[in-house]
């Protein structure tokens, strides 16, 4: 399966584009807390896809999914932790918690999609 033409991996490389844009302007004594926590939880996401699409079975594949929406729910709670620290903007949180839906939603549909095969 060639991943880098799933939308659901193209979106999770912009939702995690959008995380290093917005993880920039954080306070510098997160650097080695918050900040890097949710940018490596934020690589997570479509790495994951990519392991899974190069597994042999399906089972395989939906086990890295399911890592992968994992780390989707994971950095959703840490963007709420975020805005709770006012250390983003609601601009900034809602543009966060859009892509996070976008990427739930793909992902869901490719798990389900998975189980079929």
């Amino acid at each position: 399966m060639n991943y880098i033409k799933l939308e659901v991996w193209l979106e999770a490389r912009k939702l995690t584009s959008l995380v290093y844009d917005i993880t920039k302007t954080f306070p510098k004594e997160e650097l080695y807390s918050l900040t890097s926590q949710i940018r490596r939880c934020a690589i997570s996401i479509p790495s994951n896809i990519a392991e899974g699409c190069g597994r042999q079975t399906s089972k395989d594949t939906i086990h890295f999914l399911h890592i992968s929406r994992g780390s989707l729910y994971e950095l959703e709670t840490q963007f709420y932790l975020a805005l709770d620290q006012k250390y983003i903007s609601e601009d900034d949180f809602n543009a966060i918690i859009t892509q996070t839906e976008t990427c739930k939603k793909l992902l869901n549909g490719f798990i389900n999609y998975c189980k079929k095969l």
